[in-house]
């Protein structure tokens, strides 16, 4: 499908999908996300994580099992209802926090020992990409992980291409990382990239 001819999903559209139905793309419930969110935690690897911070965390599927494996989780969405899913569904772990965060935008913290970047990078510009890869390459402390999960596959309300996404994305930090793991299905894929200590 040509670019152009794209209409890229924005933030009141998913504030509409989230507000209509809290699990728009049944990721609490489908088997496809429920592997696809395991292969994100075993991104992480075998030590509990210190301070984590995830990205688009959209109605808190992912966040509830991260929660699991980080002593302090910081969730963010940019959409109100999915920050309010999420909040509910951490409402049993007090050392996670959510915000309600636009991005690109300030990061709620300075330092991470692990980012999970799911299902949100073809849907920013390729600027915006650019400068959140910026603003993680910034609060990654050394030997920190940088999970990254998207869909392999083509939607019409991408704002880019999926082809490529997390090299582009690396590419954009200005650090150096390197490939840890990757895992791939028919339809998505998911890379444990570390920074060096």
């Amino acid at each position: 499908m040509n670019m152009k001819t794209r209409r890229a999903i924005d933030l009141a559209g998913f504030e509409a999908k989230f507000r209509a139905l809290g699990d728009p793309w049944q990721t609490f419930t489908a088997r496809d996300e429920a592997i696809k969110r395991e292969r994100i935690v075993r991104a992480l690897g075998n030590r509990p994580v210190g301070r984590l911070l995830e990205l688009a965390s959209g109605n808190g599927s992912n966040s509830q099992r991260l929660a699991t494996r980080a002593l302090k989780l910081d969730a963010c969405d940019g959409s109100a209802s999915a920050a309010a899913l999420t909040r509910r569904a951490l409402a049993g772990h007090s050392h996670a926090h959510t915000w309600q965060i636009a991005l690109p935008a300030a990061l709620p913290g300075d330092r991470y020992d692990a980012v999970v970047i799911a299902e949100l990078l073809y849907y920013l510009s390729p600027r915006a990409m650019r400068r959140l890869a910026r603003d993680v390459a910034g609060v990654l402390a050394p030997g920190a992980r940088l999970v990254l999960a998207h869909h392999q596959v083509e939607f019409p309300d991408n704002a880019q291409r999926s082809a490529g996404i997390h090299r582009r994305f690396v590419a954009s930090m200005g650090r150096r990382v390197m490939l840890r793991r990757r895992w791939r299905s028919r339809r998505w894929h998911v890379e444990a990239w570390q920074l060096p200590r």
